[in-house]
């Protein structure tokens, strides 16, 4: 297949951003859609992004519509929480809806709309679960069948984490204070497909502040990323399960892109209320065999609603 031109939305949710493309009616293989996704979410290329979000048609199953993933690397997802909120948002607007059900990779999510954080911010509340501490299911090859606050044999680290598939997987540790460098040095071991953890995994640093919660992500496939929206609902229910916060609390969840609300409860299912930002519309030439494009055609900017949020979040 050579190129093709793409009508796409540049998009962000708490600072994840992302060209977010409409295909319920395109027919691409998966090679494609990674090659779509390197071009695209490169940060040295013409958009950038921490990867690329597709609205795709619902189903048979209860399913009002779907979304599908793919890193900045060409892999596929699981889920992106902060994305999700942004393909509710096109979702909600193409189909006259409020709420509905979203199929993701493995697994579903409840989307609606909600009051706006601040003024301005559209906003999105989705509930998405229920969280495991499987080992199994995060991908860990050890005999355990949990990791919760503990040290994980093999990891080259000492620190406690606390294992969580969201369904993605995640390691999570709570910290006293972020350490970018000792982050990256881990998460680029997971990023190898270590034995421990072949399939790899997201790594995240967790400062407790009050009942508020700081995060920091090295997010597989992407790298250090300023949001990652899986992360803040890992982080959440990581903060319930081990006592930190009580269930039921609805917290601030912080990160260098901005903030989410976020609350769990022990069925481990997940309750974030955020933003779904649209930064603008534009179109662009796509070759997904080269997995190169060229640069974008903008043809209209969003930018109250850019004002909105830079408004809303702390200096």
């Amino acid at each position: 297949m050579g190129a093709m031109r793409l009508a796409f939305i540049k998009c962000h949710g708490s600072g994840n951003d992302f060209p977010l493309i409409d295909a319920r009616a395109l027919d691409l293989p998966d090679a494609d859609w990674a090659g779509v996704a390197r071009a695209l979410a490169d940060r040295a290329g013409p958009v950038g992004g921490d990867g690329l979000l597709l609205l795709t048609a619902g189903d048979d199953a209860g399913h009002d519509f779907g979304m599908r993933m793919f890193n900045s690397d060409g892999s596929e997802a699981e889920t992106c929480l902060n994305g999700l909120r942004c393909v509710a948002r096109l979702g909600f607007e193409l189909l006259g809806v409020d709420a509905a059900r979203v199929r993701l990779k493995t697994s579903s999510a409840e989307v609606a709309r909600a009051e706006p954080l601040a003024p301005g911010v559209v906003t999105i509340c989705e509930t998405a679960g229920p969280a495991s501490t499987r080992t199994g299911a995060v991908g860990l090859r050890i005999a355990a069948e949990t990791v919760i606050d503990a040290a994980i044999p093999g990891l080259p680290s000492t620190r406690a984490f606390t294992a969580v598939a969201m369904p993605n997987p995640h390691l999570v540790a709570f910290v006293d204070a972020v350490d970018e460098a000792e982050l990256t040095a881990l998460g680029d071991w997971c990023e190898a497909g270590p034995g421990l953890i072949p399939a790899r995994a997201n790594v995240s640093f967790v400062e407790l502040r009050g009942q508020d919660l700081f995060v920091r992500t090295y997010e597989r496939g992407v790298g250090l990323t300023d949001s990652c929206g899986s992360a803040m609902a890992s982080a959440v229910y990581a903060a319930g399960r081990t006592g930190r916060v009580p269930f039921g609390t609805t917290m601030k969840v912080f990160n260098k892109g901005g903030l989410v609300m976020g609350s769990s409860d022990a069925a481990g299912m997940v309750t974030i209320l955020g933003n779904a930002t649209f930064l603008y519309d534009a179109s662009i030439e796509v070759d997904p065999a080269l997995a190169t494009a060229e640069p974008p055609l903008v043809h209209a900017r969003r930018e109250d609603e850019a004002a909105a949020w830079a408004a809303a979040i702390p200096a």
